[in-house]
């Protein structure tokens, strides 16, 4: 699977990314998500986890023909933290062809979501 850059939500030196594949999906790469009490509240599948973004990054979903507004929270958005970024549940990207075109930091992860689930968003 190809990776296709579409940007990056950087600030302090953290930097989720999203990128378009050519299987109409998208990978989000975000932090870790480690509060018990949000992953508590989640419904994962085994082959699911859940990174947290910056509501910005979504914004890149424009340069892909999506709309880059978030007008419904509903999945992939699974969870809004108190400071406004977003929870996002998708399949766990494993392959290491995948990985290995990306930068991912020991605290970041990344997951797969569907093009057509993405769009629910707008």
């Amino acid at each position: 699977m190809h990776l296709r850059f579409l940007g990056k939500a950087t600030s302090g030196g953290q930097s989720p990314t999203l990128y378009a594949t050519g299987e109409d999906s998208y990978v989000v790469q975000g932090w870790i998500v480690t509060d018990e009490a949000v992953l508590a509240k989640l419904d994962l599948d085994d082959n699911e986890t859940v990174v947290e973004i910056y509501a910005r990054l979504l914004s890149f979903l424009e340069s892909d023909g999506l709309s880059g507004t978030v007008a419904n929270i509903v999945p992939p958005i699974v969870h809004v933290m108190e400071n406004g970024n977003y929870v996002v549940k998708g399949t766990r990207v494993e392959d290491p062809a995948v990985l290995g075109q990306m930068d991912i930091p020991d605290h970041e992860t990344c997951v797969l979501v569907e093009k057509r689930v993405m769009a629910l968003l707008g």
